[in-house]
């Protein structure tokens, strides 16, 4: 298996909620000598630094100033979420077996849930003499699954059987004798008494590689956590930029992003404002020159229903990052920001692709267009193509997550001059 591509199955099997997620990423830029910020103190930027600064657990903003003036800033956001079930409070169910009280969480494809093992990973405040302690928590075992009806009892199940998430998606955690343990189970894993938790299901399966000629990668959360990464990866890469380069990795996309660590909260704004605030900058100014680019996977062209696309606009995976278009809105994408990103690529010597919804099938929305509600700056809307977005076991091209490391890598090594009437990319 290609090295990069090993890491990138490594960051997935190590990310089975956004806090970890965040950990991993955290980890990465201390062992790269990067300075932790907080946003309770004050900071202390110097030119040639390497900084990060977290919120809620789950959102991560990283960024290097450059020596000399910097002429803007050069942004990328991607999410950490994914669509899941979200573990209630109070979680055990009445009935004759032990079953877990969970709620969705975003709008996930409910039938591949079943049948098969699954765990859960998160957060969880443990209560000690001085206050709580928040945790990551991680259960690595085989410990739930939500069982099929069977066939007999539901003859229309390949039929376009209708979920019922009040009672055809709750996890078995045990049988009779188990009732009554799950809270006690939370606690050994925490190694306390717990005040609350933020918990998530996730399937047991890893990333793998496969295919004919080993050209696909299956994993849960590529969505967004592939994009996540190769912007990661090109961040770290990168130097030689006279701009500041800002990684942004932020939660809650999948629900609206209208949380303080989401592309809705100010977290990006603040951040752009102390920096510039500490380096005597104009917020104005600088924003006035900046670039964002939003990365978040796009629709593949589906073997099976290539219907489904928009004729003449429908990404193949392998064949590069893909550009997305809506008149709309719904993407930011306008000419000038396809332009420079589509620049940045030739000179990372990686393809691109173009992407529309077909118009009788609305598409999602993206956290750029709720970013530049805070940040407004102009914004190209990127992704790789995927099948089975929403599914909890996604697949993408192993070529074109290596496309974004190299093509991120080129943007945040470059410096950009940009206006209304064009831009020079050097």
């Amino acid at each position: 298996m290609n090295e990069r591509i090993a890491a990138l199955c490594g960051f997935l099997d190590a990310s089975h909620s956004q806090y970890h997620a965040r950990a991993y990423l955290a980890g990465a830029l201390d062992a790269a000598g990067y300075t932790r910020l907080d946003e309770a103190e004050d900071w202390r930027l110097l030119p040639g630094g390497k900084y990060y600064v977290t919120r809620g657990g789950s959102a991560l903003l990283a960024f290097r100033i450059p020596e000399g003036s910097p002429r803007g800033f050069l942004i990328s956001a991607a999410h950490t979420d994914r669509p899941t079930f979200k573990v209630k409070e109070n979680g055990e169910l009445d009935g004759q077996y032990a079953r877990l009280a969970v709620e969705r969480y975003g709008g996930q494809i409910l039938s591949p849930w079943l049948d098969r093992p699954l765990s859960i990973a998160g957060r969880v405040l443990v209560k000690t003499e001085k206050g709580a302690q928040v945790k990551l928590l991680d259960i690595d075992r085989d410990l739930l699954l939500i069982p099929n009806v069977a066939i007999h009892m539901n003859r229309s199940v390949n039929e376009g059987y209708k979920w019922n998430p009040v009672t055809d998606v709750i996890p078995l955690l045990g049988g009779p004798e188990s009732k009554g343990k799950f809270q006690a189970l939370l606690e050994a894993e925490a190694g306390g008494p717990l005040l609350s938790h933020d918990l998530f299901l996730y399937i047991r399966q890893k990333a793998t590689v496969w295919g004919i000629d080993e050209s696909f990668v299956s994993s849960a959360a590529l969505d967004d956590l592939e994009c996540v990464w190769g912007c990661f990866q090109g961040f770290l890469k990168s130097g030689g930029s006279r701009c500041i380069p800002l990684f942004c990795a932020l939660d809650s996309e999948e629900v609206g992003s209208c949380s303080p660590q989401g592309a809705g909260s100010t977290v990006l704004r603040d951040t752009i404002s102390r920096i510039c605030a500490e380096l005597g900058l104009s917020t104005r100014q600088m924003l006035a020159r900046s670039f964002l680019v939003s990365a978040d996977n796009a629709h593949g062209l589906h073997p099976n229903h290539p219907e489904l696309a928009d004729s003449g606009n429908a990404p193949m995976l392998g064949k590069g990052i893909v550009v997305k278009f809506n008149a709309n809105l719904k993407y930011c994408t306008d000419g000038l920001s396809a332009g420079v990103f589509r620049a940045v690529c030739q000179q990372a010597k990686v393809p691109t692709q173009n992407y529309y919804n077909r118009p009788d099938i609305p598409g999602g929305s993206t956290l750029g267009c709720i970013s530049i509600g805070q940040v407004s700056v102009p914004t190209v809307d990127i992704g790789l193509p995927q099948l089975a977005m929403h599914s909890c076991y996604e697949t993408a091209a192993t070529a074109d997550a290596l496309s974004l490391e190299d093509a991120m890598q080129t943007y945040f090594s470059s410096t950009l001059e940009l206006s209304e009437n064009g831009f020079q990319l050097c």
